[in-house]
């Protein structure tokens, strides 16, 4: 008998074997019925139960975790990077270093956005910047209707568009990533992100996890084979993944990720993500806690 699941989970070179149907299974079907752009499901997954399974950024599985939402971890990150990159301000308007946007309005999509939990981290940690002393530009809310973000945030007119903002100067600098507008005014706010980032990962040996993969937990609680069965195909997945896996990318088990887990439970805490301390171990069930062990 086969079971089938509510699946969201977009097409990354990681995934891809499972979305184009090189890697299957005879007793579960992933019904991959979410958005093209997966965290445009993530909401649905956790206010209306939309999916059984499928990615979910690693910050909102931490606060999904925090409001008891019904989901648990399986140890294989589906997408990760370094962050040291991803904030931009212009150049030709500012002259900018880390600290120097302290007192200052700085956009990202949302505050509890992945990309900005790492980038912010970085700031504080690395550059030394306060996060408190910034005014946090955002144009949507969170994932969890329980959340809300902390009162250094303000929340942009609808329809405003950061990266013009950005460039037109009335933010000075913003959290974007891939988002990052194209344009050859755009300078990076950390130095030599690159070699920041590979003397970062030297030292810290973490990559950024970007999104985890999820199950419902009743299904993991009921049905463990099904969990390994998904595991299974997640793992061949990857195996599969055209020119090999980049590298560096998180690894695989829970122990593997341990660090990098627990880097970003701290960092939510500090930044006001999460309302209260959780432990690693939490977001797994004795099944998905074993897989890859």
């Amino acid at each position: 008998m086969t079971t089938t699941l509510k699946t969201n989970l977009a097409d990354y070179p990681v995934t891809k074997a499972i979305r184009d149907g090189r890697v299957r299974s005879d007793t579960v079907t992933l019904d991959i019925c979410g958005p093209e752009q997966a965290h445009n499901g993530f909401k649905a997954m956790l206010r209306e139960n939309a999916y059984d399974c499928g990615e979910l950024a690693i910050v909102t599985l931490l606060q999904a975790k925090a409001y008891n939402k019904p989901y648990v971890m399986l140890p294989v990150p589906v997408s990760g990077r370094f962050q040291h990159h991803c904030a931009g301000f212009n150049g030709e308007l500012f002259d900018l270093h880390p600290k120097d946007i302290e007192g200052k309005r700085v956009g990202v999509r949302t505050y509890a956005q992945t990309t900005g939990l790492w980038v912010r981290g970085i700031l504080k940690h690395e550059f030394g910047v306060d996060l408190d002393k910034v005014t946090w530009c955002t144009t949507g809310e969170g994932h969890l209707a329980e959340y809300s973000d902390p009162p250094n945030c303000e929340r942009l007119p609808k329809g405003s568009d950061i990266g013009k903002m950005m460039l037109d100067g009335e933010l000075v600098a913003t959290l974007q990533g891939v988002d990052l507008p194209k344009d050859p005014r755009v300078k990076r706010l950390i130095p030599d992100p690159h070699a920041a980032a590979k003397a970062w990962y030297a030292r810290e040996g973490v990559v950024p996890i970007n999104h985890v993969f999820v199950v419902h937990e009743e299904i993991s609680r009921s049905k463990p084979e099904v969990v390994r069965e998904i595991y299974r195909m997640l793992v061949e997945s990857r195996e599969m993944t055209e020119g090999g896996v980049p590298e560096p990318f998180p690894p695989i088990g829970m122990e593997a990720n341990r660090k990098g887990i627990q880097l970003a439970i701290d960092w939510a805490l500090e930044q006001k993500i999460i309302p209260h301390r959780m432990s690693v171990d939490s977001l797994f069930d004795e099944t998905t806690a074993s897989l890859g062990a």
